[in-house]
């Protein structure tokens, strides 16, 4: 029996340590993207429409949507349009890798709009699926939305923008993901 707990205690453990390994700041991406040697890979797997109207940071190497928004069928469960992962997604992320010269297991860091939705699931299937060293941006491009105060459910504490890095407005069509 104590083999048991011993067994379950240490799988568990091991469990945590790679979902916080999963995990980085944006301060941390910013960072390595910084670094002349570094053999990363950013993506922002984010819909092009949402980069659109939420912003972008030149920082990312290449737009890769993890999931895509399908504009031809609607949710009524959500009241949204339905989404669906990018079948091409791995074929993207393999050929991105190739044009800069890195395999598999070169770090692959991906950043939503929260860390929660895409970026977090983009990086654990990317592990899943032969890369090792993915990992996400802790909080994604906006960040966490206020739980408390006049600005309730603005997205104004942590995450890319709030951590003062650069981001603007405008797309970079050369980055920007077009099937």
């Amino acid at each position: 029996m104590k083999r048991l707990l011993l067994s379950a205690a240490l799988g568990f453990l091991a469990l945590t340590a790679q979902a916080a390994d999963l995990g980085i700041t944006a301060a941390e991406v910013h960072t390595r993207v910084q670094q002349a040697d570094a053999k990363l890979l950013f993506v922002d797997v984010r819909d092009p429409v949402e980069i659109m109207f939420v912003g972008f940071t030149d920082a990312v190497h290449v737009n890769v949507p993890y999931m895509l928004v399908d504009r031809s069928a609607w949710d009524d469960r959500r009241g949204t349009y339905k989404i669906a992962q990018n079948p091409d997604f791995i074929a993207e992320i393999h050929a991105q890798l190739h044009k800069r010269g890195l395999d598999e297991n070169a770090e692959i860091i991906t950043m939503c709009r929260s860390g929660s939705e895409r970026g977090e699931p983009s990086a654990a299937f990317l592990r899943a699926s032969g890369f090792p060293n993915a990992r996400y941006v802790i909080d994604g491009f906006q960040g966490s939305a206020l739980k408390e105060g006049s600005q309730v459910g603005f997205r104004l504490q942590n995450g890319w923008q709030n951590s003062g890095l650069p981001w603007s407005p405008k797309m970079n069509p050369e980055k920007m993901y077009r099937p």
